[in-house]
């Protein structure tokens, strides 16, 4: 019999998006030799769900709308290094809501002062008698959640149809432990907001973004991915892991095996226990369609929500207001929702990880496992986790600090 020596490095990481390719450039900027780090990445372009492509004379990312957080200044800082500032963009975030026939700016919370006064009397009416207002028990199903945190009207009228659209499924499954993202919401402020005419409260992510002058978001990635040359395989498909002695495609031996692709596929490529699996199959996933129309809209929104389930696609991204060469717009949609085009479409099958109920004690036992095997999982699929680009860049260079003392 004839044994295959193994190409033996100390860290093999899965995948080359945004997670993978920051924690291996940490990785170097902490001393380690080129040696010791692989990549392995499927397609032919890094950069994962934040890659772009020339569509119609101009950048468009293939795996929806990905901005960089202005705020975050741990990834800003490491992300500059790559790609200087001054060859992106510093934009004042504008985003809509479609609703009542109408477009409002994005929290509807907060500015639902530009509504009619009549629609404005119901909203507000219905968050007075919310659950958090009147100190009711905390629900733990997100259907519920929504409408004990904002009332009847802004869950019935916008947060839940749109939630339908994005995940198509029943949101009953969804699980309450994710909600931090949404911005805090109370009765004083939106009746001052509606009072005043002017928006309050708290903004969600992305109030102010950078985005490249001259290119797609994927530049970045891109470069990150080019200054890693040997150490990065593109176009390399994971075939076989053995993660008892972390050895993948019976070619690369590594001492600690870094994940980054959704756990979903590794049943397809490796064996484990019967109650890992069973614990993988409890993961939940969406898929997104990215569908480009080449029709400028005259409009100077960034992006725009729109709950109306009568409507296939949930967002629009006008990239003629965030590229300064490109026309037309993007619009997203859950793959089971999609019409057929004869457009540009790109089909994003992991695109978002879903916070089922049961989601967080899977994804604890997966981990524990993976831990045993000297495996951690990194980023939105590594954790299952709806993270922003930046806030895995962070993630990334965390471990990074954490992998150098080991």
């Amino acid at each position: 019999m004839i044994f295959k020596k193994h190409h033996k490095v100390k860290f093999l990481i899965l995948g080359a998006g945004p997670s993978g390719l920051s924690l291996a450039h940490a990785l170097l900027s902490l001393g380690h030799n080129t040696s010791d780090i692989v990549l392995l990445e499927k397609e032919m372009v890094p950069g994962g769900l934040c890659r772009s492509e020339i569509i119609d004379n101009a950048p468009l990312d293939i795996g929806g709308g990905h901005f960089l957080e202005a705020n975050n200044k741990k990834a800003l800082n490491f992300l500059f290094k790559f790609m200087p500032e001054d060859e992106w963009q510093l934009f004042d975030r504008i985003s809509k809501i479609q609703i009542h026939g109408m477009e409002i700016d994005h929290p509807l919370e907060a500015n639902l002062w530009q509504l009619p006064r009549h629609l404005q009397i119901g909203y507000l009416e219905s968050i007075a008698q919310a659950g958090c207002v009147v100190n009711k028990p905390h629900p733990h199903s997100f259907s519920e959640w929504v409408i004990w945190k904002f009332g009847v009207d802004i869950a019935n009228q916008y947060l839940l149809p749109y939630n339908r659209k994005i995940f198509s499924m029943d949101l009953s499954q969804l699980g309450t432990y994710w909600l931090h993202k949404l911005p805090n919401v109370s009765f004083k402020d939106t009746l001052l907001s509606c009072l005043e005419s002017r928006p309050t409260g708290q903004l969600s992510a992305h109030g102010r973004f950078f985005y490249p002058k001259k290119y797609g978001y994927g530049e970045v990635w891109r470069r990150m991915g080019g200054q890693l040359g040997d150490m990065l395989h593109l176009n390399c498909p994971i075939k076989t892991i053995d993660p008892v002695k972390r050895v993948v495609n019976n070619k690369w031996s590594a001492s600690y095996i870094i994940n980054t692709i959704p756990w979903t596929l590794w049943t397809s490529y490796c064996n484990m226990p019967l109650e890992i699996q069973k614990l993988i199959y409890q993961l939940k996933n969406v898929s997104i369609n990215v569908d480009y129309v080449p029709q400028t809209l005259q409009n100077k929104s960034h992006w725009i929500y729109n709950p109306d389930e009568s409507i296939a696609h949930h967002r629009l991204l006008l990239r003629s207001n965030f590229t300064n060469s490109g026309r037309g717009y993007w619009t997203e949609t859950n793959s089971n929702r999609s019409h057929p085009t004869t457009g540009q479409r790109f089909t994003n099958e992991f695109a978002y990880p879903v916070n089922t109920l049961d989601k967080p004690k899977a994804i604890r036992g997966i981990l524990e496992w993976a831990s045993n095997h000297q495996i951690i999982g990194l980023g939105r699929w590594g954790k299952w986790e709806h993270m922003n680009s930046d806030v895995a860049v962070s993630e990334a260079l965390d471990l990074a600090s954490k992998l150098s003392g080991l």
